[in-house]
């Protein structure tokens, strides 16, 4: 009994703390607090101080100070690149649904999510299509308009085609504008124009039609050759630099390679090498292209 009264005698145990004057010992500031009372306000100016520094770091910029915390230039970068992230895999989505519906249309199926919905409210079976005043006008119209158009290859019936191909008829663009520096001339076996015109200049698709041939040959350099209507090929040789792939489509006009001076051979500085072939045949490509 005696130890315990002991004990609790030392916890209620007060002490004074007193800050004095080293002169004149007067007494400036003194404090009483029991063993209880220190460990409670040691406890309260933890509690205080912890709580403190948390509201720093959680509300001003002291927490970018903290190691691997993100400063806001690198907070924003991560912002851009999740939202670069998404619309790029939007994008492959979208590229991804083009190939197959590429690839179904090739392989003669239809594609996913073009089947229209019929509406099961109407009765189709007894449409009657007929032909009003104004389609018969316009399709006069749009006949007239195209009857003097230069670009347009005329139809032709199976007779037409059987018996050759009138390529008076055709507009020819031409490939470059320059100087011929070299005619058409089968008896030495030169079965092509050269056109000598300024370096780098663009040379352009004669007619409209689709790359058969992109290639590199010791003699002729870069050459490109285009297969178009009517049985028509025209080849472009000695380039600096091709712009069309294989399989690619071409409009008349458009530019397939950049003129140059490449080959080993056949060749004595910047120039086109032309050719046109009509079923087999080389012909002269300056009587029909003026360049």
């Amino acid at each position: 009994m005696a130890k315990s009264e002991k004990r609790k005698g030392k916890w209620n145990d007060r002490f004074r703390l007193a800050i004095f004057n080293d002169t004149t010992f007067e007494e400036l500031w003194r404090v009483r607090l029991s063993k209880v009372n220190a460990l409670l306000a040691a406890a309260l100016l933890l509690v205080l101080t912890l709580a403190v520094n948390t509201s720093l770091i959680a509300f001003t910029n002291l927490r970018e100070f903290i190691p691997g915390y993100p400063d806001v230039e690198m907070r924003r970068n991560i912002l851009m690149n999740a939202i670069m992230l998404d619309s790029l895999e939007h994008e492959l989505e979208i590229r991804d649904k083009y190939f197959r519906d590429l690839n179904d249309v090739i392989s003669g199926r239809q594609p996913i999510g073009s089947v229209a919905m019929r509406d099961s409210t109407r009765d189709y079976s007894n449409i009657e299509f007929r032909k009003s005043s104004e389609d018969s006008l316009f399709r006069a119209r749009v006949e007239q308009e195209e009857k003097y158009s230069l670009s347009a290859l005329p139809e032709q019936s199976e007779r037409g085609s059987q018996q050759g191909t009138n390529l008076a008829n055709i507009h020819f663009f031409p490939p470059v504008k320059g100087i011929i520096s070299s005619n058409f001339d089968a008896r030495t076996r030169h079965y092509a124009t050269d056109i000598v015109t300024q370096p780098k200049a663009v040379v352009s698709s004669t007619l409209e039609g689709t790359v058969i041939m992109t290639g590199w040959t010791m003699e002729t350099g870069f050459v490109i050759a285009i297969q178009h209507a009517n049985n028509l090929i025209s080849v472009y040789k000695h380039n600096a630099r091709l712009l069309k792939d294989m399989g690619d489509r071409v409009w008349a006009g458009e530019a397939i390679s950049i003129v140059g001076d490449s080959g080993e051979l056949y060749t004595s500085g910047p120039h086109l090498h032309f050719e046109l072939w009509h079923n087999g045949v080389a012909l002269d490509p300056a009587q029909y292209i003026y360049f």
